[in-house]
Parts: structure tokens; C-alpha cells; sequence
């Protein structure tokens, strides 16, 4: 009896061993994973590189870093390890975006792009004034951003506050930006309602348009850059629920 015991006991020693062997491998192989999928998004952009990007590729780029972002494929990145280059290596974006103030748009998410290549401009309804044109204008004469990005979204407050014609302390001044593009949205077949999101979507991207057009017509510089191709200036409109983005014409 002992020594059927005795066998016994050697025999489960040696299962538990192997069984531990290859737990451990398994961990290190999740770990490798981890590791290999934590290097992707390191990289922080030079002004050499910069200087070789075209408006058309980091358009594209854009494009293809919301469909990551619409799929949940988005690159993983050591944000740590990313600040500090940035901090000593100075900064060269790809893109400046405008965007509406809303909290539910987070921009480099949304074109799943990392710390230092995006400048970034918030007001509500993503509208233009002097301050923002000076500073679409360092980001792209100076800072060599190739591409503009003038972003709406769905359930826009500030487009249904237009639409209302809200009138609440300085944001009744801030609206008025956004009127003319209310206005240019009168032939709308159907309600025209802040209640309407069809109504609301096409006042949403009018405006986007009219912003773009402010763009072109209030900077010389950007005008300038456009018409030589050394910038591009799109719309883009992001669907909250689904997190597309839908280009602008």
C-alpha cells in the first residue's frame, strides 16, 4: 500500500510541474503580447517626418484611425513614454481640428492618433473667430500641420440653441455664429425644429460649412496654403452612437 502511495503521490508531483511549466509559458506568451502591443504608438513624430507628409496622406491617415476607433482596434499607447519625448523633442503635428466643446468628442480618440499630433481647438459649435484663425494659422504656417479639420457632431447643443434662438448671457452672442448656417438651412423639407434631428443634422453640417468658408475667406495665409496644396481644409460630422465620422462637402 505505501508504495502505491508512494507512486501516486510522484505521479500528481510530476502533473503539478508540467501544469505549472506550462501555465508560466501561457503568462509569458500573454505577457510578450501585451508587451509587443504596448511598443505600437511610441514613435512621436519629427520634423523630418513631418516635413515628408502630403495633406492627402494624413487625410488618409485620419480616415483610417476612425475606423479603428469605430471597430474598438485602437492602437495602444505609453502615454508616460510619449510626454517625456515630447517634452525635450519639441512638437510636429500632423493635423489641427476644430472641434465643438461637447465632452462626448474626444478628438484624438475619435482619429485614434497619440500625444503631439493633433492641435486642437474647442468652442461650442465649432465655429471661427480671430483668436481660432491665428491659431490655425501658427498651426499650419508655422508649426507645418498639413491638414485642417472643421468637426461637427450629432446632438449638437449649441446648433439646437441656434435653432431656438436661445438668449442666455454671452452664449446669445456665441449663437450668432451660428445663425447664418440656420439660415442657410430654410429650404429643409420638414420641420425645422431643434426637435428634428434630421433638421439639426442639416443645419450641423451647413454650418460646418459655413466655417470652412469663414476659413478660406478670413485667412489669407490659409487660403494661400490651400491653393499651393501644402494644406488641406475639410468638414467631418461624428455620429455619437456609432462613432463614424461622415466627410463634408
Amino acid at each position: 500500500m505505501k508504495i502505491k502511495f508512494l507512486k501516486v503521490a510522484v505521479i500528481l508531483l510530476v502533473i503539478q510541474f508540467f501544469s505549472a511549466c506550462s501555465s508560466g509559458s501561457k503568462n509569458i506568451s500573454n505577457t510578450e503580447k501585451t508587451s509587443n502591443a504596448t511598443q505600437i504608438g511610441r514613435h512621436v513624430l519629427t520634423k523630418s517626418e513631418q516635413d515628408l507628409l502630403t495633406p492627402e496622406k494624413v487625410l488618409q491617415e485620419f480616415i483610417d484611425g476612425n475606423k479603428r476607433f469605430e471597430s474598438g482596434n485602437v492602437t495602444q499607447r505609453l502615454h508616460s513614454d510619449e510626454i517625456r519625448k515630447i517634452a525635450t523633442g519639441g512638437q510636429f503635428p500632423k493635423a489641427m481640428v476644430l472641434s465643438c466643446l461637447d465632452s462626448r468628442v474626444p478628438v484624438e480618440d475619435v482619429f485614434d492618433q497619440g500625444i503631439g499630433d493633433v492641435f486642437v481647438g474647442r468652442v461650442a459649435g465649432n465655429f471661427v473667430n480671430t483668436d481660432l484663425l491665428g491659431s490655425m494659422e501658427f498651426a499650419c504656417k508655422v508649426a507645418g500641420a498639413k491638414l485642417i479639420i472643421v468637426m461637427g457632431h450629432q446632438h449638437c447643443g449649441a446648433v439646437k440653441g441656434a435653432i431656438d434662438d436661445v438668449h442666455l448671457g454671452n452664449i446669445t452672442a456665441m449663437l450668432a455664429n451660428i445663425k447664418p448656417a440656420v439660415a442657410m438651412s430654410q429650404n429643409f423639407e420638414g420641420e425645422k425644429s431643434s426637435k428634428n434631428d434630421a433638421f439639426v443634422k442639416t443645419v450641423n453640417k451647413n454650418n460646418i460649412r459655413n466655417t470652412i468658408s469663414q476659413i478660406r475667406t478670413h485667412s489669407e495665409i490659409l487660403k494661400e496654403m490651400e491653393d499651393k496644396n501644402q494644406i488641406k481644409i475639410v468638414g467631418a460630422y461624428y455620429s455619437l452612437l456609432t462613432g463614424k465620422i461622415e466627410f463634408v462637402e
